[in-house]
């Protein structure tokens, strides 16, 4: 196999919340009730953005929210786009009951993923279920109708754990798993059972990030995998806020490549990225970070501003899985659309990515176009 056939070009992504405002400005939106303690109305979200920087032309074209990325995508030709979907995709108007907040698109703006052409969106996360199990139905029935493949949530526990999978050719695959843990807001009962019950759908979702759970999915994976087979495993984990990788998380990766089940660790949960890590020729992303919100004109009070989010282009070797190399693209979000990131959002961004850089033995080195490749 000549060298540039080898290479498995992968674009991974964060958390994708296409809910709330983003909603709102599209062409089909859902009633804008909400039920969090401070908004009422999802159009305030948008109004929030506007105050900032200006007016967003509501409602927008399908591929509106992508701006600049879609051209980063293209130029890059990765082999498969897969996102961290963190909102139902539903008309279902009864919330979870006790949830603080929730995220629902209207089906009819599933346009807003396909612009993009998503290939996978993993679904093991703490929103999926946030207008109930009829909400996650009807979000799996509309991705699956749109072409789109899923992994960490079903209709039943098998459903959940299962892969999605695309053939890369050479009989090879690429199968991508997901699961999520309680430390990332999960609630417990929101757990796929077996069986086919009107309450077995949910996530795929793991008690603690331990040994056992570890020895979990490296049973599942090897009870999927076939010779040749790339893995990803995608999971959702920790806070929401902060930069810092907890110890756990780190343990939890670095043992699932040493079991053999990971090619590469697809981390997410946290707003802001997270440090990057080379374990054993294996990619370990510990937080991308989010990609598409509507936090624009929120102020966290963090070091970080939350409309600074990244573009992750993976290359790997298809014969052996080993990370060839990674270029993150800085992007921001501005009238709820990504943009090429300004110099002080840039700024920001490397800051977040170097300081966790010192501990992995990893730099970022500016590229001619704009993005860092990352060293190691």
């Amino acid at each position: 196999m000549a060298a540039g056939q080898d290479l498995l070009t992968l674009w991974l992504a964060g958390d994708v919340m296409t809910g709330r405002g983003i909603d709102q400005i599209q062409a089909h939106a859902v009633a804008p009730v909400l039920y969090e303690s401070w908004v009422q109305d999802a159009r305030d979200y948008v109004r929030l953005a506007e105050r900032v920087n200006g007016p967003v032309p509501v409602p927008v074209a399908p591929d509106y929210i992508w701006g600049d990325a879609l051209a980063e995508i293209e130029r890059r030709q990765p082999a498969l786009r897969i996102v961290n979907l963190e909102t139902a995709i539903t008309t279902a108007s009864e919330p979870w009951p006790g949830k603080g907040i929730h995220y629902r698109m209207h089906p009819a703006n599933i346009g807003c993923l396909t612009a993009a052409r998503i290939d996978g969106c993993v679904l093991a996360n703490n929103h999926v279920l946030d207008w109930g199990r009829a909400g996650l139905t009807q979000t799996l029935r509309t991705l699956q109708q749109a072409g789109i493949h899923t992994a960490g949530a079903g209709s039943h526990l098998e459903a959940a754990c299962n892969p999605a999978v695309w053939p890369l050719g050479d009989n090879a695959r690429l199968l991508l798993f997901s699961w999520a843990a309680p430390d990332s807001g999960v609630p417990s009962d929101w757990t796929a059972k077996p069986g086919d019950a009107a309450d077995s759908a949910g996530v795929a979702l793991l008690p603690a990030w331990d040994e056992p759970s570890a020895l979990r999915v490296a049973a599942q994976v090897a009870g999927q995998r076939q010779a040749g087979d790339r893995v990803v495993i995608s999971l959702h984990w920790g806070g929401n806020w902060g930069a810092e990788v907890p110890r756990l998380h780190c343990r939890f990766a670095r043992r699932l490549i040493d079991l053999g089940a990971a090619d590469v660790i697809h981390g997410h949960s946290s707003h802001p990225p997270r440090p990057v890590e080379v374990y054993r020729d294996r990619l370990i992303l510990y937080g991308c970070g989010d990609l598409i919100n509507d936090y624009e004109g929120i102020s966290s009070g963090e070091r970080f501003d939350a409309s600074a989010v990244c573009l992750y282009f993976v290359q790997l070797s298809r014969a052996t899985g080993a990370l060839q190399r990674l270029d993150i693209v800085p992007m921001e979000l501005r009238r709820l659309q990504l943009r090429h990131a300004d110099a002080a959002a840039r700024q920001r961004l490397q800051a977040l990515l170097e300081a966790g850089g010192r501990e992995s033995g990893t730099k970022m080195e500016l590229q001619a176009d704009g993005s860092w490749q990352l060293k190691w």
